[in-house]
């Protein structure tokens, strides 16, 4: 993300806060508490600085715990989290021995701030990459804030940076069909207005939710796309304040 602010040229609207991790604590409602990252001290010993400092949320024991737990992660490296990807977090903490009580007062918290999911749905493989960024980089935790609105701020720089090359941005614009040659490849996309858009290749970024609902019947015998009925989106609500 910040090489795409980098390449637009607006590094300078991104609001970089303190580099604190601050989590609600469940057993007290209405308190916080933090974890501070120093910027004195290069990774992973400001995360390890962080953790030791922070009482409120973990005991010694658990802290103790957590960290002999991790171990095989840091050892293992990305062979190691990889092959992680088939437990939930809830399941590779309790294989690990690291106490339940940690996987409540701070992996709640983290499996719905990566994924918006609880740690019973969440593969463990989606925290450990997480982890292993912030043990590996200094600033990999810390967080930054558009200083305005998305479309304003950030949408209309990637228009005007994609029309600048020679691109053209079709707004208000839906798909409404895949249509197919007859040897099962891409002939163009229908639009809703209509209108069809032909090219050499085609990218869908889109929710798995709308993906399934236009993928052609054809489609969805393919292995590679059957895959897609193993997943499911998650419904988020993002709300902007500035």
């Amino acid at each position: 993300v910040q090489n795409l602010f980098g390449e637009l040229g607006i590094n300078d609207r991104l609001q970089w806060k303190e580099h604190s991790m601050i989590f609600a604590m469940p057993s007290k409602p209405g308190e916080f508490s933090r974890f501070d990252f120093p910027d004195v001290l290069p990774a992973p010993l400001n995360g390890i600085w962080a953790i030791l400092r922070n009482n409120e949320m973990l005991t010694w024991p658990e802290k103790i715990k957590f960290a002999i737990g991790l171990l095989p992660a840091m050892v293992g490296g990305q062979a190691y989290v990889e092959a992680q990807d088939g437990l939930s977090v809830e399941e590779w903490m309790r294989k690990q021995g690291v106490p339940d009580r940690v996987t409540d007062e701070v992996f709640i918290a983290m499996s719905k701030a990566l994924n918006f999911i609880n740690p019973d749905e969440l593969s463990m493989q989606c925290i450990l990459i997480a982890l292993n960024r912030f043990l590996q980089e200094k600033h990999g935790s810390k967080m930054a804030f558009l200083d305005g609105n998305p479309p304003e701020r950030l949408c209309m720089p990637i228009v005007e940076h994609i029309r600048s090359l020679g691109g053209e941005v079709r707004l208000n614009s839906r798909i409404r069909k895949i249509e197919l040659e007859d040897d099962g490849t891409v002939k163009n996309f229908l639009l809703t207005d209509g209108t069809t858009i032909e090219g050499d290749a085609y990218v869908f970024a889109t929710p798995v939710d709308i993906l399934k609902l236009l993928l052609p019947d054809s489609w969805k015998e393919i292995p590679y796309f059957k895959r897609l009925e193993k997943l499911v989106g998650v419904p988020v609500i993002n709300v902007h304040i500035w």
